[in-house]
């Protein structure tokens, strides 16, 4: 049987992050990809122009239309815009038995505001206790713990309040701390560094999304949770090592990355 994954998310034109850079993720990781948009996003690599979320009945509409024909093995959710949209992603996933990843996108890459904050009640209340795992960068996790995060210690911390309120497991990523590339995995029975070198670059538009959907993809096959991290950590190491420099920008990572 072939691996199908979803992706719930929004839509960046210029093809670095959101639905299409998931899309790229699940097809060079051999699973086949299925997308649900939430948002549109007027972007480059340069700068985000606006973000138009759309009306839940719209994504809740396209949701299930996948869900009655081609279920899932895995999904991710990326960008979801505001509570509304949330609350309807997070009433047919409590209806879902296969492993939902949360990336709780909250600001672009160039610093527009993804996620308005009464949202974030939102998804800490009805989304995230669905997550088979939550992936914040720094400052997600800051404002999901409530805490300053400022080095790995911080990082396991804040991975324990993040768990507390519901995820089977967390994944803290450090790529905007200084230092090695490390990131904290945790679950009910075990705290794990995953640790990468930092690669010099501009262009890391659409990591977070990458990383995610690597993840995700790996899931579908089956694997188990913290498997599946370790390989989309390679995956995205390389990515970032292979980035083909396009845009004026923060540029795209390298999606044909093998490993």
């Amino acid at each position: 049987m072939v691996p199908t994954a979803l992706t719930i998310a929004g839509s960046d034109p210029s093809g670095g992050a959101g639905l299409q850079a998931d899309l790229k993720t699940f097809h060079q990781r051999n699973v086949y990809g299925m997308a649900v948009v939430t948002l549109l996003t007027v972007q480059n690599t340069r700068r985000v122009r606006s973000v138009h979320v759309l009306k839940p009945s719209l994504v809740l509409a396209q949701l299930d239309a996948v869900l009655e024909d081609i279920r899932p093995h895995a999904a991710k959710t990326g960008a979801l815009g505001n509570a509304a949209v949330i609350r309807s992603v997070a009433k047919r996933a409590v209806k879902c038995r296969f492993p939902l990843v949360i990336d709780p996108v909250m600001v672009s890459k160039h610093g527009a505001s993804l996620l308005a904050r009464p949202a974030v009640r939102a998804l800490k209340e009805h989304l995230l206790p669905l997550a088979a795992l939550i992936t914040p960068n720094i400052p997600e996790a800051e404002l999901l713990a409530g805490m300053k995060i400022r080095d790995v210690r911080d990082m396991k911390n804040a991975a324990g309040r993040i768990l507390a309120l519901g995820a089977k497991a967390v994944l803290v990523k450090g790529g905007h701390l200084r230092g090695r590339a490390t990131d904290v995995f945790r679950d009910t029975v075990r705290t794990v560094l995953l640790d990468a070198e930092r690669i010099p670059t501009r262009h890391t538009h659409g990591t977070g999304c990458t990383f995610s959907a690597a993840i995700t993809a790996e899931l579908a096959k089956g694997r188990g949770t913290l498997a599946a991290v370790r390989i989309a950590k390679k995956f995205i190491t390389e990515a970032i090592r292979t980035a083909p420099g396009l845009g004026r920008g923060s540029g795209p990572v390298g999606h044909f990355a093998k490993i």
